[in-house]
């Protein structure tokens, strides 16, 4: 009941629907199956007291200092704390199992493919039309402008006009072929003359480069994408090839 009206499952579930939500929650579920299914076969498990730390972390990224505040949002949440646990529960397993399939394949497939995850601090201006853009790159050249009085002037972008032509930090496969060929070719400081693409004409010049390097973040996000695409997998193979009858029912009744 919600302000003395009642809301019954099918209302959740037609919400979902209306939102066009239900596919997503509809996979959410059958990711959990597969899973929990690969972590008993392979008596992968968590403790209470490694639910504990991740809700004591929880609770502090979220500002709930005191019993009272934890109660509170819960409450807002419209779940109990036993929810709260199993979701902890449910995505501490989801952590261990990637770790147990990919730890040892994450730092090969970086080494592997290393030089996509190199970057580089660009600055680009783009041009529509080759002769001012080719007149834009000699004056840049001999310093009759700087780069970032002529992106803040020429280029056709309004807000790269405003930030003097900074793209920011942008990792090699970002870049079109012939524009990642151009920039990690370059030096640092040098402009580099006009290349044409479907854009216009763009001018480029180097700040820096930025070797890549394994942190968490990088092995965490590697690790994501190699779990996800294992997943997907796995799911497809449930649903087509193992998947009794009676446990899509199952599923579908959670969805019902």
């Amino acid at each position: 009941m919600i302000n003395n009206q009642s809301v019954a499952d099918i209302d959740i579930i037609n919400a979902l629907k209306q939102d066009v939500q239900y596919k997503q929650i509809w996979q959410r579920i059958l990711n959990q199956k597969v899973i929990e299914k690969a972590t008993q076969a392979r008596g992968i498990t968590v403790s209470p007291e490694e639910i504990q730390a991740e809700g004591d972390r929880l609770r502090m990224e979220k500002k709930l200092y005191k019993v009272s505040d934890t109660i509170a949002w819960l409450a807002e949440q419209m779940i109990t704390v036993e929810d709260l646990e199993a979701g902890i529960a449910d995505r501490l397993l989801s952590q261990k199992l990637a770790e147990h399939l990919f730890k040892e394949e994450v730092e090969k497939s970086f080494t592997q493919n290393r030089i996509n995850f190199d970057q580089v601090l660009l600055y680009q201006i783009i041009i529509s039309e080759p002769r001012l853009a080719q007149e834009i790159y000699y004056q840049i050249k001999e310093q009759e402008i700087s780069f970032y009085d002529a992106a803040h002037c020429y280029d056709i972008d309004e807000k790269r006009r405003q930030v003097g032509g900074c793209e920011g930090k942008l990792h090699r496969w970002s870049l079109k072929p012939e524009i990642a060929a151009a920039v990690f070719s370059a030096k640092a400081g040098v402009v580099i003359s006009p290349i044409q693409t479907g854009q216009g004409y763009h001018i480029l010049m180097v700040e820096k480069f930025i070797q890549a390097e394994l942190t968490q973040e990088k092995y965490q996000e590697i690790l994501n994408n190699m779990f996800k695409q294992w997943l997907a997998n796995e799911v497809n193979y449930m649903l087509y090839n193992q998947i009794e009858p009676e446990e899509i029912n199952e599923v579908k009744q959670q969805m019902a």
